[in-house]
């Protein structure tokens, strides 16, 4: 299949898994009696940041790291900057007080913690992957028992939310099952058409000869961002940004703690840094986790004003990318 129809056919699967994520995900949250929030941070984070892993250990085992750590790097720069100022800008976005009290400050620390490690010699060995998978268990134990606490209040409050009446009691094992089995297909179909993308976007990139490390910043980065960016827009427009805000800052914390941890214990061997990646990029995702602090601590939301100044942010860094990384 040309590289140009196979970028179409992964777009067009992923906008439809996307949808079925957001409601896979509503529906079970409403079930099991814990919010969408949690479910975006963990399920829906975990699932939609699948593209990245794969992608991370298939680069480096065959000799390309800087894809996979640019990945890494531009994915997370588009998350918090492109898809969440896109997001803002449809809609403003109200933040959790959960967001503000552990997310915000784990995205900080995430993306410091990963800055730090690859300054210390230039690459990341198997040890620094311990690390941060340490890391990914503390995070993920704190939502469990995030999640514990909301119980029955959640799901009533969710199903007066939807304006249906409570589930009964004989139904809910039944229910809780198929939109279980709903919401994987509905991650599967996002992960295979973020896959049909990135094989057509890359084979075109290359066709172009456009260099490595850019491909992995920009081609394969807006690639495996691709199903944060349909969930997050789909739930954006369908007024569930519970979905939308977890997942993208769920997906964000996971990608450095989990999905680079399990890259660089998975390897034989270290995993060697970029020059540009050490000086420019990755200290350029640790610099935007840090100025979402201001942002979303400032009124507890990302106003269309402040998401417009993301989005820009993203395109002038894309821009630069373009005119002084690439080599045609």
């Amino acid at each position: 299949m040309p590289a140009a129809a196979t970028f179409v056919l992964g777009l067009a699967i992923l906008v439809v898994g996307a949808e079925l994520v957001v409601r896979g995900t509503t529906r079970l949250a409403m079930t099991v009696g814990i919010s969408p929030l949690i479910l975006g941070l963990t399920v829906v984070s975990i699932g939609t940041s699948a593209p990245e892993l794969a992608v991370g250990i298939t680069a480096s085992l065959e000799g390309a790291p800087a894809i996979a750590v640019a990945n890494i790097a531009g994915t997370n720069v588009l998350n918090l900057l492109f898809i969440l100022g896109l997001a803002a800008l449809l809609r403003p976005v109200p933040l959790h007080l959960r967001i503000l009290k552990l997310e915000l400050p784990t995205i900080v620390a995430a993306a410091a913690l990963m800055t730090l490690l690859v300054w210390d010699d230039g690459v990341l060995t198997t040890s620094d992957g311990l690390v941060l998978l340490l890391g990914a268990v503390g995070y993920t134990v704190l939502l469990v028992r995030e999640s514990r606490r909301e119980g029955r209040q959640a799901r009533e409050q969710y199903a007066e939310a939807f304006e249906e009446a409570p589930v009964p009691t004989e139904r809910v094992g039944r229910l809780r099952l198929g939109y279980g089995l709903l919401l994987v297909v509905a991650i599967g179909l996002t992960i295979y058409g973020a896959d049909l993308m990135v094989d057509g976007a890359v084979e075109l990139a290359r066709s172009w000869r456009i260099s490595e490390a850019l491909i992995g910043l920009t081609i394969v980065a807006i690639g495996t961002s691709a199903p944060e960016l349909a969930t997050t827009l789909v739930a954006t427009v369908r007024n569930e940004r519970d979905v939308a805000v977890g997942n993208l800052i769920g997906s964000s914390i996971y990608n450095i703690l989990f999905i680079l941890g399990v890259t660089c214990v998975a390897l034989p061997g270290d995993l060697p840094v970029d020059a540009d990646l050490l000086t420019v990029d990755i200290p350029l995702m640790a610099g935007v986790a840090v100025l979402c602090v201001p942002v979303f601590v400032s009124g507890r939301s990302i106003s269309r004003i402040e998401g417009a100044i993301f989005v820009s942010i993203y395109l002038a860094y894309l821009a630069y990318l373009i005119a002084v990384r690439a080599t045609f």
